[in-house]
């Protein structure tokens, strides 16, 4: 799976970037190069979607049937999920999808847009309530807004990193990122989410902020940052106003 944002709106953390990028002999390379190493590696197996200059997602058909890969799109909003989940059929019941044919692709469209447009529970809860090992990438094109989010337990593995121009790359194959981003990169937090507007939070511990700590490399060199959840420091709690609130990511639980 490949993903790549441009910055203005997907805003990813500052301290992916890391300067050594720019110093080192390996550099970033644009994301069109990126794309092209991605389908390179999947000849057979691969297609991507590009919407103009503001996204593109890839994805590869899983050649190894005990890890599972989807990809769906429905009105607009495409989501590449990696993982499975063990309460689907409860999930698809509450979110009104019984009944009809749904992977956990569709389950997360499904979830994301009740969230974006009705904000009935607060998101950190909705992931709190998946069972099972999962990382996905949503995008949404009505809001040009990105929503990604990683399981706790660590089966699944999601890397982000910083493309030659800004964009912020996301993918589950390491050697992708590495080829892409250069030093500007590090693994998504386990229990964490992420939204191109209300940026990168743990879902685990909703009410902590999180804070990034730099990676050092086997050469000593700052290579992007990792992220925690800070135990000392808490978010403010804002009451949320207007339609734009109901996506509940910036002021969960």
């Amino acid at each position: 799976m490949l993903a790549i944002f441009q910055k203005t709106f997907a805003h990813p953390p500052e301290e992916l970037n890391s300067p050594a990028s720019t110093l080192s002999g390996k550099t970033p390379k644009l994301p069109g190069e990126t794309l092209s190493d991605f389908l390179s590696n999947h000849p057979d197996s691969a297609f991507s979607m590009s919407f103009g200059d503001s996204a593109v997602l890839a994805f590869a058909r899983p050649e190894n049937s005990h890890r599972p890969r989807m990809f769906s799109g429905i009105d607009g909003i495409y989501c590449a999920f990696l993982g499975a989940l063990n309460n689907l059929c409860d999930l698809n019941k509450q979110y009104g999808l019984s009944g009809k044919s749904s992977n956990e692709a569709m389950f997360v469209i499904e979830a994301y847009r009740t969230l974006r447009d009705r904000g009935p529970y607060p998101a950190d809860q909705v992931l709190r309530g998946l069972d099972g090992s999962f990382a996905f990438v949503v995008y949404d094109t009505q809001t040009s807004s990105v929503f990604a989010a990683l399981g706790s337990d660590g089966a699944e593995s999601l890397y982000w990193g910083i493309a030659a121009d800004g964009s912020v790359v996301m993918s589950d194959d390491i050697k992708i990122i590495k080829q892409g981003c250069a030093k500007s990169f590090a693994p998504f937090p386990t229990g964490c989410m992420f939204h191109s507007e209300s940026g990168l939070m743990s879902f685990e511990h909703p009410k902590n902020k999180m804070k990034a700590m730099q990676r050092i490399d086997s050469e000593g060199v700052i290579c992007g940052a990792n992220f925690k959840v800070d135990t000392y420091s808490k978010i403010n709690s804002i009451p949320r106003r207007g339609s734009e609130a109901n996506w509940s990511l910036a002021n969960s639980s």
